[in-house]
This record gives structure tokens, sequence and C-alpha cells, in this order.
């Protein structure tokens, strides 16, 4: 069927205010009753999320368009290579057909059956951790970003514009619950896992390491290769128009405040969650001690550069032998910085710890998604209750064998067949990070080397099998993008660290006529599009961390998406 393209925003309908005056809790589908992980999908409710659910259930209001990309989208302005941003044109909704078509009148009939949000690919940064890839920039401009010093704070005002959200921008609905896919740390390190936390669940959070009265990083290290914001300098960044900030980096690593979010949220394992670097699956002591030791490279030769930048996306060194080599050949180039434990690499069994540890519980519940199940069966994908008739189920698509590349264990897609087999009269949403053209790695399992590997084929013809499942919902690409698979929608959305800075809202609804859509709507940070240098405020920085990853060299153009891969209404069979 044709694509048709709209850019009416649907009014609230008079059917769904009714049912939710009367029960809003059954009418807005929220994520409340949480399964206990890998081994089912149904639990009672311990206490917090019963008052987390007495907190956020209220009648929907009417849609609203604020703090949304239907409202109004960063554009840049004046000329040149270097571009400061202001409001700009909002994005419309397209109405998808392909699965199914629009009938008139559904906006008067419809139901929701949930609304929720989806944050990807925030890579909470420690720019000063030693065992980083920044040394590669000479030979690739986006193996770094001028704006990586400030991911806590960006974090931090994404965080806020969901809290402001006024429910669901199609439905007017209350959101029920935020979930992650993936990515959420950058370096596979401890303090990055602990800023993420506490970014999501609330605090005081100081995105330094290693010498607590001073930056030991990249950018004042005197190489041209690297923005020197406080520095004459005339490095490559400057070249293309990068301003100078006296006090950037000072006020990068001051303490930020994040309110947490005042939803229920759920996490998901990434491949920068789980690997060095996001490609390498490292064994023996030799980088984690580089990790936490007093050594950093920097730079090394574009040639050099450029050559193992090709080998790494080709996925000719999953296991870091050929990078441990050149760690070593550069031993006499590295810098000498304050060593720091906190920097040390974590597993994903410690991944599920930290999600358990009730420090960090938060809004709840209690491990985010994640289960003492999972911890001792040593997993990290488990199914939970979204609302009655709708389950999700969050997968672990990373490779511990290594590669930025995912696919799924034999253990894992066993068991994710049981899953949809025992709630085939449920619908279902699955989550995970990678997208299923990105899991074509088979590197075995260092744990379980007699395990085989399956790819994102083999996951998608599972799905068709069970028309139950709604919607795949995943990021890795940092880029918006919706594709069709004939019974469901595989949703993609772009990152919170390269521009364009989103997250999505999604919201399911009953046409109550034969047919189901998916609402999508993308939402940016809720730091002011225009920024003043001399601002070095939290709010200041946030804007300026938008500012700068447009402006970074290297970045692709094509993030965003069309326009069919941004705010949609995607239609359904229902089934």
């Amino acid at each position: 069927m044709s694509r048709i393209r709209s850019a009416a925003h649907a009014a609230l309908d008079r059917r769904t205010l009714l049912v939710a005056t009367a029960s809003a809790g059954a009418a807005t589908g929220l994520g409340l009753a949480f399964g206990p992980g890998s081994g089912s999908a149904t639990a009672s409710q311990p206490p917090q999320v019963r008052a987390a659910a007495r907190r956020v259930v209220s009648a929907p209001a009417l849609p609203s368009k604020a703090g949304t990309t239907l409202e109004t989208f960063s554009a840049p302005r004046g000329s040149g290579t270097y571009r400061r941003l202001g409001d700009g044109p909002a994005w419309a909704r397209t109405v998808r057909t392909e699965l199914a078509g629009a009938k008139g009148g559904r906006e008067d009939r419809r139901t929701t059956l949930a609304s929720f949000v989806q944050l990807t690919d925030m890579h909470l940064t420690d720019v000063q951790h030693p065992l980083r890839y920044e040394f590669l920039r000479a030979g690739r401009p986006g193996a770094w970003r001028p704006h990586e010093a400030l991911t806590v704070v960006g974090a931090a005002s994404l965080i806020e514009r969901v809290n402001g959200l006024r429910g669901g921008p199609a439905t007017g609905s209350p959101l029920s619950f935020v979930m992650t896919t993936g990515d959420n740390t950058d370096n596979n390190a401890r303090i990055e896992l602990d800023w993420f936390l506490g970014v999501m669940n609330g605090g005081r959070i100081t995105p330094n390491t290693g010498d607590p009265r001073r930056y030991e990083g990249v950018q004042n290290s005197g190489l041209k290769a690297f923005w020197h914001p406080e520095s004459a300098v005339r490095d490559t960044d400057k070249q293309v128009g990068f301003p100078r900030i006296d006090g950037f980096l000072t006020a990068a690593l001051r303490t930020v405040n994040s309110p947490g979010l005042r939803l229920p949220w759920y996490s998901t394992i990434g491949n920068h969650d789980d690997l060095s670097g996001g490609v390498y699956s490292f064994g023996g002591s030799y980088f984690a001690d580089l990790a936490t030791g007093s050594r950093k490279l920097q730079i090394i030769p574009a040639a050099e550069a450029e050559e193992r930048f090709k080998d790494e996306r080709k996925g000719g060194d999953p296991t870091g032998k050929v990078m441990k080599e050149l760690l070593r050949a550069h031993a006499k180039d590295m810098r000498t910085v304050t060593p720091d434990e906190r920097r040390a690499p974590f597993s994903q069994r410690d991944f599920v710890a930290a999600h358990l540890d009730p420090a960090h519980t938060g809004p709840g519940p209690v491990g985010h998604g994640y289960t003492k199940a999972n911890l001792d069966e040593g997993t990290c994908y488990y199914s939970f209750r979204i609302s009655d008739g709708l389950l999700g189920i969050s997968l672990d698509t990373t490779d511990p064998g290594g590669h930025y590349t995912g696919s799924l264990g034999t253990a894992q897609l066993r068991w994710l067949e049981r899953t949809l087999k025992a709630h085939k009269d449920d619908r279902i949403l699955v989550f995970s990070h990678h997208y299923s053209r990105s899991m074509d790695n088979l590197n075995r399992d260092p744990a379980r080397p007699r395990e085989a590997r399956h790819g994102g084929d083999e996951v998608v013809a599972l799905f068709q099998r069970h028309p139950q499942v709604l919607a795949w919902i995943n990021g890795h690409s940092h880029k918006n993008e919706i594709t069709p698979r004939g019974t469901f929608w595989e949703i993609t959305t772009a990152s919170h660290v390269d521009f364009p800075q989103l997250a999505r809202v999604i919201e399911v609804v009953d046409n109550h006529d034969g047919t189901l859509s998916l609402f999508t709507t993308l939402v940016e940070s809720a730091a002011p599009r225009r920024t003043d240098y001399a601002d070095l405020s939290q709010t200041g920085l946030a804007a300026l961390y938008r500012e700068l990853s447009y402006n970074a060299p290297g970045r692709s153009q094509a993030l965003a998406g069309d326009a069919d891969d941004r705010n949609t209404e995607l239609l359904l069979r229902k089934r």
C-alpha cells in the first residue's frame, strides 16, 4: 500500500477520554506489573512500584505538541562552516499504511493501550579515561567528538524534557514508563555506569575522574587534532569555526544535578556497555590495568589510524589482539595521567548487580527489569508486563566475543521462542540495542564457546511467525529509521550523543476498526537552542552540547532520517 502523508495532529478521541476518566490505569496501559526477568513475565508489584503507580496514574489531558518536534526542531542559523542553532520548522506527522489501511473516523474510536518513552545511545563518557580510542582521530574525524565532555549534562537535560511532557503527544494519555535501548555508557567503565544510574534516578553527578583539581585529557594536550576551548591553539576544529570558551573544561567537570525520571524505567544493555569502546572483548589484566592506570595514548599518525579504523569496522580484531600490540608499540608516546580505580571495566554481571542495588532503585522497579534470576543465570534479557494484554521483552543483542555488531546466542533465542509461544494471546513489544541489519556478528561467546550465534534475519523471521509482535524498538545506528517487516514495525531511533540528539515517545492504540496504530513522536532535550558562550551554567552547557554536536567534524548529515522515520502513525492489522 502507498504511504499517506499528513500534517494533521489527531485530537484526543472522545472514547479514550471517557474510558480513562472511569479507569485511568486500564485505559492508559501503565507498565507497572513488572516481570521477574528471564524466567517469567508476571509478578506481583513490590511496594515501591505500587507507590509509583499511584504517582503517575491520571486521566489524559488534551494531546499537546509542547516540547516535541511536532512544535519545532533545532535549525541552523547564519552561514559558514560553524553554525549557531535556533527554533526551526516543526516535523509533521506521517501516516504509514504499508501494513494496514487507514480507516476514516479512527481518531473518534481509538483507546490507548500504552504510552511510553524510548531513550537510546546516551554514551555517558569519561573523557579522561586512559583507554579511549580518540587517538584514531587523525585518520577519522568522527573518532572523537568535541562535545563529549558534556554528555552527562546533556542527559540530565533530556530527563528534564521527559519529565515535562504532558502525556502522549497523539493521545494525551499519561506516560507510564521509560525504556533505554543500550549504549548507556561509552567506555565500559564502572564510573560511567554510576553516572548513568545517577542521571536516570536523580542526584548529583560529578563527571570527573583522575585528578579532582584539573582536567587531564586531549583538550589541553596541545595537539591540533582536538578542540582546545580554553587556549589559543589553532586546532583543526577552531579552523572550521569552533569558538574559544574560557572556563569550559572547568565547567564541564563540575557537579551536575539530575532531576531523575519521575516514571518507572527499564534498561537494555548495548555493545558500549559490554565491550571496551563498544568493540573489543578483552581478556586478561593488561587492558584493565591500562584503564585504571597512569598512561594515556592521545594520538597516532593519520595513516596508521585510518588503517586501524578500517580493520575495526570489518571486525578484524574482536578480541583486541592487534589493538594491544598497537598500544604497546606507542607506549613511549603516552601521556602521564592520574590513575583511578573507578575506571575499571565492568562485566555483564556487574551491570545487572548495579541495577539491582537498592541505592539505584529510583522510581522503580527494583532492578529496572533485571532480577536476581538474571544475576544467578548470567543473563541480560527479560520480559515484563506493560498492561493487561501487552508484554514487553528486552533482549541482549551484544556479542561477548567482540565487535560492535550483534547477535543472539542459542539459549537466548530458545528463551525468546518459548516466551512468544507462552504469550500468543498477548500483544508484544520487543526492545534491543541492535537493529536487525546490524545483527550479523557470529563470533562465539568466550564463556559459551560451543553455543551458536544467530543473526537479525533469523530474529525477524521468528517475529513474523508470531504476529502478536507489534514492534521491534531499538537503536545502535544513531539514525532514525522505521521499516515495515511484513507483520510488525521495526522502529530505530537516533542517539542522544550525535545530532539530532533525540528520544522517542511511542503510543500504542486500538482503533476499534480491525487496526492498531503506533504513534511515534521525537523530542529534543529541554535545553534552549540559542547559546551564549559566557553562560557556563548547567542549562548553558546543555545548550552548548547540542550546538557542538551539530557542528562536529565528520558527523553524518543523515541521522535525522526522512519524514517517514520521524513523527509517524504506523498502522497494523489487529490479529
